[in-house]
């Protein structure tokens, strides 16, 4: 895992580092995405997240969940096509899954691809990610924290 200014950037996940999505390949053929640890970081304290209904079918680039925070409210953006499977239920009980956890508990959504290769062409993986994100949060500044209990 490469690290950047305490900001986590796993090289075995995809990146769309435009929008600060990763994307995780899953053993049935879905893809599970979530926030960067640098997008947390910067959005501050998540307080809600309003997700699109499980079934809905989503272009790349349409808005899978709002997220608000103590900073900012906004799209979570797909960077893939699909329909979703499934959304974190655990943000009911912790809106802070995201900032305690981006890449594992903190989780947004479930998506069944349908154009998969296609568009994972779009994205960033391994050492190319993590530099890109380098130079991202050098330009913003960014330094990671995470919220405690």
């Amino acid at each position: 895992m490469g690290v950047y200014r305490a900001c986590e950037i796993p090289e075995t996940l995809y990146y769309d580092v435009e929008r600060d999505v990763w994307v995780r390949l899953e053993a049935d053929g879905t893809v599970t995405l979530g926030m960067t640890d640098p997008a947390q970081a910067q959005a501050g304290r998540i307080v809600n997240l309003t997700f699109k209904p499980v079934g809905r079918l989503l272009r790349r680039g349409q808005s899978a969940a709002i997220v608000e925070s103590a900073k900012w409210v906004g799209p979570f953006p797909t960077p893939l096509t699909g329909e979703v499977v499934a959304v974190n239920e655990g943000f009911r009980r912790d809106p802070l899954l995201a900032n305690k956890d981006p890449y594992g508990a903190g989780w947004l959504v479930r998506l069944r691809p349908t154009h998969l290769q296609e568009e994972l062409r779009e994205l960033l993986t391994g050492q190319e990610a993590f530099e890109a994100y380098a130079r991202k949060i050098e330009e913003r500044n960014v330094h990671c924290i995470r919220c405690a209990e």
